[in-house]
């Protein structure tokens, strides 16, 4: 089955599915549901859910299926559904977006870019990366644009995506909100972050909260 039929096909590759809080972002604290799907060819040294980077080795889950536990979710306090990944453009997720929409909870996704972008959401997440850059159409799309800070070239990376991000739009779409967000457990990150931010009213600063807090 390939990528792009996945969701049309009416299942998925699924990783897992869960209730938490959302723990980045502009929407960081408030309750989520999340469906992370499987399949991933950015391939990010740093990424922390690398599990999730083969498509065939996760199980597939009807639409009806995950429809279902979005519904319980939302039923049980989640304020909007998470699609992520992995990267979920690498499906069509038009389908995956219709079954879901009943339950009345906003869908959000989160993105690298790369892929097509299908399916509606209230809210687009952008994390772009330095050695796949996202296509115009997700920049001028985002909501939120996420850039990951390792170094002192991310800083740089991140201000030509804010640049794109803007440039691409009409004049009456609303720009994105701009965060860094130093990596896990880097202590370089977290500085120039932090020291960019302060320095940089345009930008905000975004952080793994839901590490520091344990939860999931």
């Amino acid at each position: 089955m390939s990528a792009a039929a996945s969701g049309a096909s009416g299942a998925l590759p699924v990783v897992e599915t869960f209730h938490s809080l959302q723990g980045e972002g502009l929407h960081s604290g408030r309750s989520a549901f999340f469906i992370r799907l499987g399949g991933c060819s950015v391939g990010c040294s740093w990424c922390d859910t690398k599990h999730s980077w083969p498509q065939h080795v996760h199980p597939l889950l009807s639409l009806e299926a995950l429809q279902q536990d979005a519904q319980s979710a939302v039923d049980n306090g989640a304020a909007f559904v998470v699609i992520t990944g992995g990267e979920p453009l690498e499906h069509q997720l038009a389908p995956l977006c219709d079954a879901i929409q009943p339950s009345g909870a906003p869908l959000h996704l989160e993105t690298s870019g790369v892929g097509l972008l299908t399916g509606s959401f209230a809210w687009i997440t952008l994390s772009p990366k330095p050695h796949r850059p996202p296509t115009p159409e997700v920049l001028a799309a985002c909501h939120e644009l996420k850039v990951v800070v390792h170094e002192a070239a991310d800083l740089a990376f991140a201000e030509a995506m804010a640049a794109a991000a803007l440039s691409g739009r009409n004049t009456d779409q609303p720009a994105p909100a701009l965060l860094l967000q130093p990596g896990w457990q880097s202590a370089t990150g977290q500085q120039l972050a932090v020291d960019y931010v302060r320095s940089d009213p345009n930008w905000r600063l975004s952080l793994q909260s839901h590490k520091w807090l344990g939860v999931r």
